[in-house]
């Protein structure tokens, strides 16, 4: 792992960080919410300047960031507490966070689709001796669903056929406005189970862009939701990538589009902010102690009991939970040293 690899790194991690606090920060601000300190990474500060109430750092270790309110650990009377205001609020600002990745993920894809154009669901042309030439698919078909799942995307169809490994699947097209449906047999070939059709490149207007989108956002999602299942029910292939192994895939990523030109390297390194913006969104959401998530556990409980968790008890459990997530992310740090340096 060289120094250009880091400092890339570095640049990624970084925006999806200022990117995600600052969805907290903005909407606390709005809220009238007392922000203490904005910092950039964690650890000792480097560099720090107060402007109106709040401070802002950099600090010296790149691996995260903050957004200190006052009041969200510790209990106080200032109306300006974060714990002082309406549970509606404290949601909004929780939830901005991971709003923002999300959004982040979507304005790269937007680009990436505008720019780069994106493969539709329609058939362009069928492929001899395929599945798709065996149930008479046509050129100009559209693949509405396929094993009973809802088609947007090419990347849909191609995971199910992969996921399937040749199982018969209910196809559903459209054909000159009408619907038929149909049972296809993916075949083999290689180590990959394929229909047999080509796809149309997609008309790049400004609606189907933004609907594509929107749907490849929600494809990240449902992935890392799926991962996540797997993880815990110990069915997950492959080893869980932590810090050092993300900067592996984004050093990769940058050397290999650097075959092609610098544009096509920025174009892979975005695609890879993209995902890793979408995934932190949606990890940031799970109902774990430090996590967003967590914290609006603790919220919904103020809303349902009518009267909030003690603060300091709060806090300590979020202290907890984020003792434990540095002692994973150590395990899996080592993983990534073992996999990267040593193998």
């Amino acid at each position: 792992m060289d120094v250009l690899t880091i400092f890339i790194s570095i640049l990624v991690f970084g925006l999806i960080i200022l990117v995600h606090e600052f969805g907290h920060f903005i909407v606390a601000k709005k809220s009238g919410i007392m922000v203490e300190e904005f910092a950039m990474g964690m650890g000792p500060k480097l560099i720090s300047k107060k402007i109106g109430e709040t401070v802002y750092s950099i600090r010296a270790f790149p691996i995260g960031g903050f957004c200190n309110m006052l009041g969200a650990d510790t209990a106080t009377d200032d109306s300006r507490s974060f714990t002082n205001k309406p549970v509606r609020t404290r949601i909004a600002v929780i939830v901005a966070g991971p709003v923002m990745n999300l959004l982040l993920a979507y304005i790269i894809i937007v680009w990436s689709v505008a720019s780069g154009g994106y493969l539709s669901t329609t058939v362009n042309r069928v492929l001899p001796n395929s599945a798709a030439e065996e149930i008479g698919l046509q050129a100009g078909d559209k693949i509405i669903s396929l094993d009973g799942q809802r088609i947007h995307l090419k990347q849909e169809i191609d995971m199910i056929v992969q996921q399937t490994k040749g199982s018969p699947l209910q196809i559903v097209i459209e054909r000159d406005g009408s619907r038929i449906t149909k049972l296809v047999t993916p075949r083999q070939e290689g180590d990959r189970w394929l229909i047999g059709f080509e796809p149309k490149i997609g008309e790049n207007n400004v609606f189907n862009v933004l609907s594509q989108a929107f749907w490849q956002v929600i494809f990240i999602i449902k992935q890392v939701i799926i991962g996540l299942i797997q993880l815990v029910t110990l069915k997950a292939k492959g080893q869980v990538a932590g810090p050092l192994g993300v900067m592996d895939i984004i050093g990769e990523a940058y050397q290999e589009g650097m075959k092609a030109s610098f544009y096509v390297a920025i174009q892979y390194l975005l695609s890879i902010t993209a995902l890793i913006s979408a995934n932190l969104g949606v990890m940031n959401l799970l109902p774990f102690p430090a996590l967003d998530g967590g914290r609006l556990i603790f919220l919904f409980l103020e809303g349902l009991r009518g009267k909030p968790v003690d603060v300091e008890k709060e806090g300590l459990i979020h202290f907890i939970g984020f003792a434990v997530l540095m002692t994973l992310m150590v395990v899996v740090l080592f993983n990534d040293i073992s996999r990267i340096f040593i193998h």
